[in-house]
């Protein structure tokens, strides 16, 4: 089964930016689509962006305008780019296929006001 290892997270003050890195054991070519999703405390997961294998990416109405999904097929890897951070923004990130995998350990974005 493919392992995904999250990575970039950190504490930023609001307005700041971070870049998020999901490196995967193999190709992400195969699957359908990659995503990043987040969970804040006692809130449910979410999905905060997409980008399918071809077509266009897709992003939240929370996030559209600050965050951008891009993927690096020959190292593997999918990026979230965060701009503007927001309190709100705060939470446990993670990337995932579709079909789905076992989830990894994400990576934790605290947002400082």
């Amino acid at each position: 089964q493919v392992q995904l290892v999250e990575s970039g997270g950190g504490l930023v003050q609001a307005g700041g930016s971070l870049r998020l890195s999901c490196a995967a054991s193999g190709s992400i070519f195969r699957f359908s689509s990659m995503g990043w999703y987040r969970q804040a405390p006692e809130k449910q997961r979410e999905m905060v962006a997409s980008i399918p294998r071809s077509g266009t990416t897709n992003v939240a109405d929370s996030v559209k305008g600050r965050f951008t999904i891009s993927r690096d097929t020959a190292k593997n890897t999918v990026y979230l780019q965060m701009n503007n951070l927001k309190s709100e923004d705060t939470a446990v990130y993670y990337c995932n296929t579709s079909p789905l995998v076992p989830w990894g350990q994400g990576t934790q974005v605290t947002v400082s006001s």
